[in-house]
């Protein structure tokens, strides 16, 4: 992933806390939703990995392409459309952070050329990395994301009037931990959103 070490820095602390938060749900919530909470907090555990900034060993991106593809694949079969397109822009991320790599090696000449023009000017074109992936493909996730993340967050906002009465009356403490997990889904997507931007 591109961009400054601070912005991977923030992504691990947010899928880490998210998942970490998810993992325990999944143990203690309704048994409704220990499914769907393991699964966001293996997710979120997944992206944490994938934003570290330190220079991750060269055969971790084709690790996490097969984790995160066998995931999708899995959720596809399942029904979880979310968790899918979730695990299969993870894989694509992951198998987007090689490519690059292989065509700057495969155009060797070419890049040191350039390089070499940019060393009179100052910086060159080379002096940032190539960006990955496929720009359609890119585009359409961070569609569907960015949508899922303003409806999931509409949904957080609180109800006024009767429903607001209804919802106080249930006990505050539930309604509050009911909205957890949403949170945490908002809080991913965002990751996602921000790991695209990156790629």
């Amino acid at each position: 992933m591109h961009g400054p070490v601070w912005v991977g820095w923030l992504l691990v602390l947010l899928g880490a806390a998210a998942g970490a938060y998810c993992l325990v749900r999944a143990r203690s919530g309704p048994a409704a939703q220990q499914g769907e909470a393991r699964g966001e907090g293996l997710m979120a555990l997944g992206m944490a990995a994938m934003a570290w900034p330190v220079a991750p060993p060269s055969w971790s991106s084709w690790l996490f392409t097969a984790v995160f593809g066998a995931a999708g694949l899995w959720a596809l079969a399942h029904r979880h459309l979310h968790h899918a397109v979730g695990a299969l822009a993870m894989a694509y991320m992951a198998l987007a952070m090689v490519v690059p790599a292989s065509q700057q090696a495969g155009h060797a000449g070419q890049i040191g050329q350039m390089a070499q023009m940019g060393q009179a000017g100052g910086p060159g074109p080379m002096a940032h990395s190539v960006p990955g992936g496929v720009p359609l493909l890119t585009g359409l996730l961070l569609v569907y994301f960015t949508g899922y993340v303003l409806a999931a967050g509409v949904r957080l906002v609180p109800a006024t009037g009767a429903e607001a009465g209804k919802g106080m009356a249930g006990g505050a403490v539930a309604v509050a931990g009911a909205g957890v997990l949403p949170a945490c889904r908002v809080a991913m997507g965002i990751g996602m959103l921000a790991m695209l931007l990156a790629l």
